[in-house]
């Protein structure tokens, strides 16, 4: 009796498994970037709170994406394009989880924040900016599961519009500090805020990357695209 067939179920089953899982970490990520956002718009300390909570679970299933994708190649043994979605898989709970701290960052500095004066309008575009950041997630992890090379490409191309409205907020910023030193605490907390959802936009583009590699066999030869022009450094 051929077990092969059994054997491919067995695997197509336990991928579903684990894939509702990144989506499951994903809708959270998704929602926690938002989330820390109104939290700073609205000045809602409880809100913030939340979200800062809430990043364990996101933790908690990436520690279970993992676990299951390590269970998955010890009794399953995938090789080639099997072995590459589960290996693309814990590469993107990665990419997921370290989104979650971003979000978690964001509603803490919120905190400090609902403290202080606002600075002009710059809680409304730190919002505009993590809803940029929230659909390039959604697209690329749709892409993901529709293995859409395209669209995974255009999530790409699309981070320069999340560098733009960074450089636009950093020269904002920069511009209320010199106007008003008093600003200087707050529009430094602003930036690292929209520092960290940059750095949301360029994990998202690097889930991209992932689908691409899974889709094609190979990751994408020219440089991403980058609209940063700040001369900070990426990694704040």
């Amino acid at each position: 009796m051929n077990s092969e067939p059994h054997i491919m179920r067995a695997f197509d089953r336990d991928l579903e498994t684990v894939q509702a899982m990144l989506m499951r970490m994903g809708s959270l990520v998704e929602d926690a970037i938002v989330r820390a956002a109104e939290a700073l718009d609205a000045r809602d300390n409880d809100l913030a709170g939340r979200v800062v909570r809430g990043d364990a679970v996101i933790d908690a299933l990436e520690e279970q994406v993992n676990l299951e994708c390590a269970r998955i190649i010890a009794l399953r043994s995938p090789t080639a394009t099997d072995l590459r979605t589960v290996l693309t898989v814990m590469k993107i709970a990665a990419y997921l989880e370290r989104c979650g701290d971003y979000a978690k960052n964001l509603a803490k500095r919120s905190t400090v924040l609902n403290q202080t004066a606002p600075i002009g309008d710059s809680a409304g575009s730190v919002m505009r900016m993590a809803k940029l950041v929230q659909q390039l997630i959604r697209d690329a992890l749709d892409a993901y599961i529709k293995r859409d090379a395209t669209l995974a490409i255009e999530v790409r191309q699309r981070d320069t519009e999340v560098d733009q409205m960074y450089n636009a907020l950093f020269r904002e910023f920069l511009t209320h500090m010199m106007e008003d030193p008093r600003n200087i605490t707050a529009c430094m907390h602003l930036h690292f805020i929209a520092k960290n959802i940059e750095r949301v936009g360029d994990h998202a583009t690097g889930i991209a990357e992932q689908v691409i590699y899974l889709v094609t066999g190979t990751l994408p030869a020219e440089q991403r695209p980058k609209g940063d022009t700040t001369a900070y450094d990426r990694g704040a």
